[in-house]
């Protein structure tokens, strides 16, 4: 019996199915990709290691999951069930350590809103005495 074209030796049953690097490794995030991009992105031609690729999509991943964890306990204070770039900013800035990784601008994110402690309060409250009197006093007399 002759074999056809694109038929391979080996039954059908015999073949192994194709594991790719992603599920070997038990990540979401795309380790061969990754690995071609950080080889096209090398301009000065040294070797890049194959647990070089696994590494990178395995922190990819985490900061994606730990962002978007924080983004979606912002919409929810919000009320709503669609995460949208304000969020993401909301979420990011409120965070110190992600704060100082993504220093860049998040397009649609808006500016993080700042309220000094001076004018959250009402205006009736007492400002306490700085030296620990216990003498409820204004810090300026009008």
């Amino acid at each position: 019996m002759a074999r056809e074209k694109g038929e391979s030796a080996a039954p059908r049953a015999n073949r192994k199915t194709k594991v790719t690097q992603s599920k070997r490794a038990g990540l979401q995030f795309p380790v061969g990709r990754i690995h071609r991009y950080l080889k096209k992105r090398n301009t000065t031609r040294i070797r890049i290691g194959a647990t070089a690729s696994v590494v990178t999509a395995a922190v990819l991943e985490y900061l994606n999951a730990e962002i978007l964890e924080l983004a979606g306990d912002v919409a929810e204070n919000c009320k709503v069930k669609c995460i949208t770039p304000r969020h993401l900013q909301l979420a990011i800035r409120r965070d110190m350590e992600l704060d100082t990784l993504v220093r860049g601008t998040i397009a649609g994110g808006g500016v993080v809103p700042y309220i000094h402690k001076a004018l959250s309060g009402n205006k009736d409250e007492k400002v306490k005495d700085p030296q620990g009197t216990g003498e409820n006093t204004q810090s300026q007399t009008y």
